[in-house]
């Protein structure tokens, strides 16, 4: 049985750490090989948000032993490392928060760290790019940036949660978006209710 690709996933410096940390979590746990791209603003997210200042509080709050199987982590300065090549196959990209930073150095192509230049090659190479926004109000800037990425083949998922499923905790609410997450990547799950499923038994 062949081994499956590697994902590329990014943390930006928007607003939105649970995510992130959620979908790691959720990564491991269905075996999916991770390779992780964090920004200095992603660790400063860190820290700020989930109280996790260091690679290995990351490591400890996602589970060692899965980490250590399937997540490889690299410097995003390091422009040469293996997610900056086209060559090298993964199953696509995932940059969890983006932020409009983010969003705008990958419209425009610039490139100027690992997390921009991985984005760059998973739209080059028509691999699946999501970027997950959590910015409020939207400028005129941000929605053409936004737009521009989608024409280019990225697939943009608002950190926006529902409430149909009438959330009681804000872990529901964070479950919410990392499935529709997963969804998008084509990776089967059992996250969140979906709408019309019966909901859990008391």
């Amino acid at each position: 049985m062949t081994a499956p690709l590697p994902l590329v996933v990014a943390i930006t410096g928007a607003s939105g750490a649970p995510y992130a940390v959620r979908l790691l979590e959720a990564l491991v746990a269905l075996g999916q090989p991770t390779w992780l791209v964090v920004s200095s603003h992603g660790w400063r997210l860190l820290d700020t948000e989930a109280g996790i200042g260091s690679l290995e509080a990351l490591r400890a709050r996602v589970g060692a032993d899965p980490w250590d199987r399937l997540v490889t982590v690299f410097d995003d300065g390091d422009r040469g490392a293996r997610p900056a090549s086209g060559s090298v196959r993964t199953a696509g990209m995932v940059v969890c928060p983006c932020s409009m930073g983010t969003v705008a150095a990958i419209a425009h192509g610039t490139s100027r760290s690992l997390v921009e230049r991985a984005a760059d090659v998973a739209l080059k190479e028509r691999r699946r790019l999501l970027l997950v926004p959590r910015e409020t109000p939207f400028s005129e800037i941000h929605l053409e940036n936004l737009l521009r990425v989608t024409r280019a083949g990225a697939v943009v998922v608002p950190a926006a949660p529902g409430f149909y499923h009438r959330p009681a905790t804000i872990a529901e609410l964070v479950d919410f978006v990392v499935a529709r997450v997963l969804d998008q990547l084509g990776l089967a799950h059992a996250i969140g209710r979906r709408w019309g499923a019966e909901p859990p038994a008391e």
